[in-house]
């Protein structure tokens, strides 16, 4: 047998480049030379509007390569049975076929190299069907390899490529003078010891921050980096409506990572696991990374604080100020900091302060904070803060009087839930049909696509989906318990790991310690505790267990080691690795403990809403009916929307309780703002929309409300109900519909509500899908581009005639805007980022330019 991975190196480059040009059109003089991307794609003969080459004939150029390969092997030597060749040959057609498909330019495909290409062609071409064996896997990878050498080879020879390059090399240089002046502006002169020192410290945020935890890897977890993990969601805020002051039903959203593009301030909420903590690491190592093509400039020269409450707020002690700030996170390099340092940072108003978990510091510290960030603020103007929080753990407008604007994380649209459930499987090395069988039931199932909302709990969903072979929990509770079955009893045991560090604790022992743990933390409204306290909880435990002969130090490291759900984020203290499991264990204990009474008595409480959600869930069902009458009963708004909630975490619900129930939550409908609208939504999920009111029933004001309560809501069951409004001559009702579109299936929404309604409302697009999509529609006026696009893919996707307003939600090319001369009926362009006058001077003259900071509302007034 030849060997076959020096197989592709004997299969002459004289056979191989003739076969690779039929693949692309022919170059003819002049053609497509710099004025848009040359995308590979449009390079692509079978993929082009003179189809001189057929997808039949990629099959036929796939098995000429393949038969010179095995011809080259000489006699004796093929590498694969005659019965293994057609697999062979049908794999790389498909993987050839992918050149119709991939969005990269021809310079950035030369950039890659052969291997990193031939990777590129491979991605989303499962082999599996193919039956390939390992010699024949080995022969399919080394003519490709060959292949996409000479396609590169091919592409460089091209007469455009050449003056692309220069192009490209322009464009790079404009940017990097555009970075280099900003980076003058905001630099000021500094010593030697200040630079040399925020070089040490831009490497230490980089390797601190640079990793993301991704659950279920492994059957437990593991380190992921962030520029690949990171996940672009949004932020949004409601603004303010029409002079009536009232507000409005559209809520401006702006990609995350965005919020302090426009604003220096911004007070950002989200719900446990949605990925506050994600975008403070991803900011830091943004602003930390001396990098000047990320399109950020706002981050450009900028010094990242993280400052994370739970680790900066101790009892009985000041919160740090900036000399401290360092110290007080435990940064290894903080004694190596420079005196005065810090404050001549934030004086040069260089500052990012990533100010994580308000909501992760007990309530009778909170005031305090809020006079330490204003005192901070007051003393260093013009630095970016962000303070995150969960919803509802600090009142509305909590910082509104030290200028800090307020956003809300979005949940994640099913665009983004494709996009994390794609990337988990790749990293995760599995089978891409077990990431689009997972996707499949989230779509179909209601329970799953309720629960698909952030990233932390997509990444149970895929690691348990792929654990259990395709069988998933549909229930939350269900969800967590299969997820510490994994963490706690299988994971040793699959892994062999019989010898691990510390105690072997059995299942249930570990559930038990760690529930006194939760539980001790949520009493005491703590995020963090002391080691001796874990400790002296667990020396307690210990007897009652069977595990007195056994050291509470021992029990203590072999829960930490082992389990994958403790951790130690500075000497001597001990936390869970997310919150959400704390408030399920410890949600377990109170029940165990019959500790309902103290449970009602904390639903004013932010901290406590999931504890006393996963309550229920565990509660028997006169125990549940107990605590829904209580919360029913209960007098606040909060109490009957909990309660509301919490039937749905409930098997078994007497019927007069559970009517009680409904009839609390129906004194809310319909809502009396957008606000409220969220609040009820988020708390009935489908079961309010049996109590909305329809079209006919209720003025335009409150149509719009009720249609902005059932877009909250987000199922195929809110869906169907919308439906019912599509027709519905309101402004605001229309406005909101047009705005929806993300938070349901891209193309039933479309062809079920879009087609519907006027199409002078803005919809946002973020993908060539999108914009494909609205093409069938026929074409829209008001097209709100969010996140990087590409020139060729809006000139040639957006139907030039149909489209009158454009708004611009990311940085534009370098090259201007002189492409909008494409769209003849173009009348109006917002451009929602930092631009420059030789931009503006470039588009059209029949055409308005507006330059907006980033979230401000693009709508144009009718």
């Amino acid at each position: 047998m030849v060997d076959v991975t020096a197989l592709g190196a004997r299969v002459a480059s004289s056979a191989v480049a003739p076969l690779v040009r039929r693949l692309f059109v022919r170059d003819g003089p002049g053609a497509g030379l710099v004025d848009r991307p040359v995308r590979i794609s449009a390079l692509v003969s079978f993929r082009s509007e003179k189809r001189s080459v057929t997808p039949r004939d990629v099959d036929k150029v796939a098995g000429e390569l393949v038969r010179r390969a095995l011809t080259a092997a000489g006699p004796g030597e093929r590498p694969v049975d005659a019965a293994e060749a057609p697999a062979v040959k049908a794999a790389l057609a498909r993987t050839l076929a992918r050149l119709g498909e991939i969005t990269i330019e021809d310079y950035e495909a030369v950039g890659l190299g052969p291997e990193r290409f031939a990777r590129e062609l491979r991605a989303n071409v499962p082999l599996s069907p193919y039956g390939l064996g390992e010699d024949g896997l080995l022969l399919y990878e080394r003519v490709l390899h060959t292949a996409s050498l000479h396609i590169l080879n091919f592409l460089t020879q091209r007469s455009t490529y050449v003056a692309r390059q220069q192009t490209v090399q322009t464009q790079q240089l404009a940017k990097l003078v555009q970075a280099v002046d900003v980076l003058l502006e905001r630099l000021p002169s500094q010593s030697a010891e200040d630079a040399g020192f925020e070089e040490r410290y831009a490497d230490h945020i980089a390797g601190r921050y640079g990793t993301l935890t991704i659950y279920g890897l492994d059957a437990g977890t593991r380190e992921w980096p962030l520029d690949t993990a990171y996940l672009s969601l949004e932020a949004t805020r409601a603004r303010s409506g029409r002079e009536d002051g009232r507000r409005d039903a559209e809520y401006p959203t702006v990609a995350a990572e965005q919020v302090l593009a426009g604003q220096d301030q911004v007070f950002l909420r989200g719900v446990a696991g949605s990925g506050k903590t994600t975008l403070v690491q991803w900011l830091a190592v943004t602003a930390a990374s001396r990098a000047y093509d990320h399109g950020l400039t706002h981050l450009i020269g900028r010094v990242p604080f993280v400052l994370p409450m739970r680790r900066i707020v101790r009892p009985g002690a000041e919160l740090p100020f900036p000399g401290d700030f360092l110290r007080a996170v435990g940064c290894p390099v903080a004694g190596e900091q420079p005196p005065g340092w810090a404050e001549r940072v934030l004086r040069a108003r260089r500052g990012v302060l990533l100010v994580d978990g308000i909501d992760e510091i007990a309530g009778d510290r909170r005031a305090a904070a809020r006079r330490w960030l204003r005192e901070l603020v007051r003393a260093f103007p013009g630095n970016l803060w962000l303070v995150t929080s969960r919803p509802s753990a600090v009142p509305e407008d909590w910082l509104a009087a030290e200028g800090f604007g307020e956003r809300v994380l979005a949940r994640m649209s099913q665009d983004d839930v494709t996009t994390f459930v794609r990337r988990w499987h790749r990293a995760a090395d599995a089978e891409p049909a077990t990431g689009e069988s997972l996707l499949r039931s989230v779509r179909t199932t209601a329970e799953l696509n309720r629960l698909a909302t952030n990233p932390l709990m997509c990444g149970m969903l895929c690691a348990l989906h792929r654990d259990r072979r395709g069988f998933l929990p549909q229930d939350r509770r269900s969800l967590y318990e299969a997820a510490l079955t994994m963490l706690l009893e299988r994971r040793d045991r699959e892994r062999e790991l019989h010898d691990s560090d510390g105690a072997r604790l059995p299942y249930a022992v570990q559930v038990q310690l760690l529930q006194k743990l939760a539980w001790w933390l949520i009493r005491n409204g703590r995020q963090e505790m002391d080691r001796a306290d874990a400790l002296r909880i667990i020396g307690r435990a210990l007897p009652a267990l069977n595990l007195a002969d056994t050291g509470d130090e021992e029990v203590y490291r072999a829960l930490l080691l082992r389990s994958g759900l403790l951790r130690e984020p500075a000497e001597g203290r001990v936390d869970f690795l997310h919150r959400t499991f704390q408030d399920y264990l410890g949600a377990r204990l109170a029940v165990q403990e019959m500790d309902f009474d103290l449970l009602v008595n904390h639903a004013e409480l932010d901290d406590w809403e999931d504890v006393i959600l996963l309550a229920l869930a565990h509660a028997r069902p006169r125990e549940a009916e107990y605590i829904l009458r209580r919360l029913a009963d209960s007098g606040p708004a909060r109490g009957t929307l909990l309660a509301a909630a919490g039937l749905r975490y409930v098997a078994e619900v007497e019927p007069g309780v559970r009517e009680r129930v409904e009839d609390g939550l129906r004194a809310h409908i319909p809502p009396v703002d957008f606000e409220a609208a969220r609040e009820v939504a988020r708390a009935g999920g489908d079961l309010v929309l049996g109590l909305l009111p329809g079209p006919e029933e209720v003025d335009p004001r409150t149509a719009a409300r009720v249609v902005h309560t059932a877009v909250s809501v987000g199922s195929d069951a809110a869906l169907q109900f919308l439906r019912r409004f599509r027709d519905h001559p309101g402004s605001g009702v229309q406005q909101t519909l047009a705005a929806a579109w993300h938070g349901f299936d891209r193309d039933q929404y479309a062809h079920e509500i879009l087609a519907h309604l006027p199409r002078q409302w803005a919809v946002g697009v973020s993908t060539a899908d999108d914009l494909r999509t609205l093409r069938s529609l026929g074409g829209w006026e008001h097209v709100h581009v969010r996140g990087a696009y590409r020139v060729d893919d809006l000139t040639e996707l957006i139907v030039a005639e149909r489209l009158v307003h454009l708004t611009l939600d990311a940085a534009h090319p370098v090259e201007g805007l002189a492409w909008l001369s494409a769209f003849p009926g173009l009348r109006t362009v917002t451009v929602l980022t930092e631009t420059d006058a030789a931009a503006v001077r470039q588009v059209p003259d029949a055409v308005k330019v507006q330059i907006a900071s980033p979230g401000s509302s693009s709508q144009p007034q009718g």
